[in-house]
């Protein structure tokens, strides 16, 4: 079914979708998307809750082309045709992994205490011949985002290679802490086609985060990287991870990542697993996620992005929209449920994911990690 192609008329309307039985337009008015739909696809419940994520919220970007987030291709893309595709398919039960988390590295300098995938001490990581084949078995699924994780990414000394490797089929994202994120590699990035830069942030205030990081300076490493960033003409997302004692900290977040010029603020929920694995006290109640919504829905730019609220409106992505694969080669449904469905040393991923498809839990939409729907 072909319901490209993304484009930008004169009028500076966008269209994100068309085909016979479906067409998307979006425009920009008073500094918010408005989405108008049409269609017989337009009318299914899950295209009316998918077209949501975007209608009314603060785009990241709108001139030449349309950003309505750091999590998702730009319009109009190739990889963003690829994406469009991947939903419609998906309400006729055609799963595609659209986000795949590459973890290249074990190295890391901080010990969060938070770390769903500490270091085994083994110092594993994936050689860049064995990324380079990963992604390109994950573009050919129809992926349309590769997030670089580990670890540190930063330690890995052919990053920007691998970033390289992704073509116009997808973004690429990395996820970091700010540590040994220099002016030259911002720039070394931005030229190998890395789209955005996720830089964590465990709370506001610099002796918080920095305990949560289990190094000294990890906030100022972070506040670096975003500045470096940014002035290398990468998109920069604030990843603010929220815990029971830091949900009262939202506006600050927010202000910072005003401040500092960030595109976006992702809020994400710690997740009791790793070294946090004790810490099921440390969850958001009913009431916080209530107040998260009550400040995203009124939260003036920069565009807030809770991955919670994603979480209660669509289910858990993990095997479904998510993968995950390990500085060892396993292949998880996510980050935060580390159970190895195959590994990419032995089997294709092609084969892993159409294991992982069958799992009961990837059908139910339970995340198993925190057990709500």
């Amino acid at each position: 079914m072909n319901c490209a192609v993304s484009e930008k008329d004169e009028a500076g309307r966008y269209t994100l979708a068309k085909s016979p039985i479906f067409r998307v337009e979006a425009s920009v008015e008073e500094g918010r998307v408005r989405l108008k739909a049409a269609g017989p696809l337009a009318r299914l419940p899950f295209v009316k809750s998918a077209l949501g994520v975007a209608d009314s919220q603060i785009p990241v970007m709108a001139g030449e082309r349309l950003i309505l987030s750091t999590w998702f291709p730009p319009i109009p893309s190739r990889a963003f045709d690829r994406l469009v595709k991947s939903y419609v398919k998906s309400s006729f039960g055609i799963r595609t992994p659209n986000q795949v988390t590459i973890s290249i590295t074990e190295e890391c300098p901080n010990r969060c205490l938070h770390c769903a995938l500490p270091d085994s001490g083994r110092h594993h990581r994936l050689e860049p011949d064995e990324v380079e084949e990963v992604v390109g078995q994950v573009l050919d699924l129809g992926t349309t985002l590769i997030i670089f994780d580990g670890g540190e990414p930063t330690t890995y000394r052919e990053l920007p290679d691998i970033v390289r490797a992704v073509d116009d089929r997808a973004i690429s994202t990395m996820f970091t802490s700010g540590a040994g994120f220099t002016e030259r590699l911002a720039h070394d990035l931005k030229d190998t086609g890395l789209f955005a830069v996720n830089v964590s942030l465990d709370s506001t205030r610099e002796e918080e985060h920095d305990r949560m990081r289990g190094r000294s300076g990890a906030y100022r490493d972070a506040m670096k990287a975003v500045r470096y960033a940014i002035d290398a003409g990468l998109l920069v997302d604030l990843y603010a991870v929220m815990r029971k004692d830091n949900v009262s900290e939202i506006e600050e977040f927010h202000r910072l990542a005003r401040d500092v010029g960030a595109s976006e603020l992702t809020l994400f929920e710690v997740v009791p697993v790793g070294r946090w694995a004790d810490e099921r006290g440390s969850v958001l109640s009913e009431e916080d996620h209530a107040a998260l919504d009550e400040f995203v829905s009124g939260a003036p730019p920069p565009r807030v992005f809770s991955v919670p609220a994603a979480f209660r409106e669509f289910g858990c992505f993990a095997g479904r929209n998510w993968m995950h694969i390990t500085p060892e080669g396993d292949v998880y449904p996510c980050a935060c449920l580390p159970r190895a469905i195959g590994n990419v040393h032995r089997e294709p991923v092609k084969k892993i994911w159409h294991k992982m498809a069958k799992l009961p839990f990837t059908s139910s939409k339970i995340c198993p990690a925190r057990g709500f729907n």
